[in-house]
């Protein structure tokens, strides 16, 4: 049986004081994103091609078009800004740096808020990171900020045959198992300052990668920040430095450097919904 006042699980629904703190954030969002030079998108809820970039496909709300065509409820919108800008809009505008305020929809009734920001062919991860930092200190919030590079799985996967499902699992036994000691090392690795350690201990290739963590660590100076260089992001198109807010198990936040539709690109997405569950105590 099915209440009048029921609704799906994981539907949202703002009233009174929630739906003005939710007003409120995104209007400071959108300040904060005028201020920076973005100018606001807003992109259709179906789309076509989701499916290319999520890692789970099951995650999709699916359905079909009056062609039969394969479509989906909009999952992620980092992909759609990026592909509707350069595809699309390319003669209409050269604008580079577009923010949205948008919800997503995951299956079966999964329904997230989101403020993200996209900044085409520009891979400085630093400035997103910065932003988000700003946004973070005008709402009063600390949340424990992670670092990490995408390349270093990649590399583990491609040249020393470690799955990727035993990165996104964080699979330790597995991890323990490695005969190369160095990567043990790596899997107990937290703070920047302990990348000097393991530097000349690691192959080159992955230092390189190690160095990119430490000089992002350095440039952001948070103190509430953790290095996580096995971490493995549950998006396609991310592809080098990575970064993630969390608090009390919600992540709050992620971003970084990524690819796509031929574009090297750099952005973020707050999740409004976990953002006002912290203010709101919960």
């Amino acid at each position: 049986m099915i209440y009048e006042h029921e609704i799906p699980k994981g539907a949202r629904l703002y009233f009174g004081q929630s739906a003005k703190l939710k007003r409120d954030i995104e209007r400071l969002a959108s300040d904060l994103l005028y201020k920076e030079g973005f100018e606001e998108i807003d992109t259709p809820l179906f789309s076509y091609h989701q499916h290319h970039y999520l890692e789970d496909e099951k995650e999709l709300i699916t359905l079909h078009d009056e062609q039969n065509r394969r479509l989906s409820l909009r999952a992620d919108s980092t992909i759609d800004v990026v592909r509707l800008i350069t595809n699309r809009l390319g003669r209409s505008t050269e604008h580079k740096k577009w923010f949205y305020i948008q919800p997503v929809y995951r299956y079966p009734t999964y329904e997230y808020n989101q403020i993200g920001a996209e900044v085409l062919e520009n891979a400085e991860v630093g400035q997103m990171l910065r932003i988000v930092l700003e946004f973070f200190s005008r709402i009063g919030l600390r949340p424990t900020l992670q670092i990490s590079n995408i390349q270093i799985p990649k590399i583990l996967a491609k040249e020393y045959n470690i799955s990727l499902d035993v990165l996104k699992h964080m699979d330790i036994d597995r991890l323990l198992e490695s005969e190369q000691e160095w990567m043990v090392r790596l899997l107990h690795l937290h703070s920047a300052d302990q990348i000097g350690e393991l530097l000349g201990l690691v192959p080159q290739i992955i230092e390189e990668e190690l160095v990119k963590i430490k000089e992002l660590s350095d440039f952001v100076h948070y103190d509430n920040l953790i290095i996580a260089p096995l971490y493995y992001a549950n998006m396609r198109y991310y592809q080098d430095l990575f970064f993630r807010f969390f608090q009390n198990n919600a992540t709050l936040a992620m971003g970084g450097e990524y690819e796509a539709a031929g574009i090297k690109a750099s952005g973020f997405s707050i999740y409004t919904d976990f953002v006002i569950n912290r203010l709101k105590g919960e």
